[in-house]
């Protein structure tokens, strides 16, 4: 992934993008309830990767966890640490995380993988299982097509996924699938799933 490139676009529209994407209520309700579901019970830190405004770390947060928002764009984490002052924001690369091996309790990765050309998901789903405890969570958003598939993101290139494809992929990483809620398009939103993983032992 070229993240300079990601970083300088998102950087670009940071303030239409709060506006549109920044608050819990922009979320749909469904996904919400699976986000809360799978990491608020969790007993130890949890990470938003890719956090952006930080309003799902907040989410996340008011239901108990110890979550901290890590995003590669400074506008973000500026926005974030002003208007939810209590929480934990830094900035970091979902890439390369400062955290040591299997010292996670979960991971959100909202929609922050869409971005990764498909060579290089196998690689950051292999840090995320470093990071990761074994039973610890990990939950993601992501775009579904019915093959693998560049498109022209408002933002910057992202990539569609067959949602079978996607959780092979996790599986080869050590994660096993529990929960999966996917979403047609409706007009508005591309079509679009979201998969909880637990990571396996040993």
């Amino acid at each position: 992934m070229d993240t300079d490139q990601v970083r300088q676009a998102y950087a670009s529209v940071a303030g239409l993008y709060i506006e549109l994407f920044g608050t819990r209520q922009q979320v749909h309700a469904d996904d919400l309830a699976l986000i809360g579901r799978q990491l608020a019970g969790r007993p130890g830190p949890v990470l938003d990767l890719g956090c952006g405004p930080g309003h799902i770390t907040d989410y996340l947060r008011s239901l108990g966890a110890d979550a901290t928002g890590i995003d590669l764009v400074p506008e973000f984490i500026a926005h974030a640490r002003a208007t939810h002052p209590s929480g934990s924001y830094q900035l970091g690369s979902i890439e390369s995380l400062a955290v040591a091996d299997h010292s996670i309790a979960g991971i959100l990765a909202w929609y922050s993988l869409i971005h990764l050309p498909p060579q290089d998901l196998d690689g950051v789903l292999a840090e995320f299982r470093r990071v990761i405890a074994p039973a610890g969570a990990l939950v993601l958003g992501l775009f579904v097509g019915d093959e693998v598939a560049a498109f022209d993101h408002k933002v910057v290139t992202a990539y569609r996924w067959p949602v079978d494809e996607f959780s092979e992929r996790l599986a080869r990483a050590g994660f096993t699938e529990v929960e999966r809620l996917q979403r047609p398009a409706d007009g508005t939103h591309r079509p679009h799933a979201a998969i909880a993983a637990i990571a396996t032992k040993g």
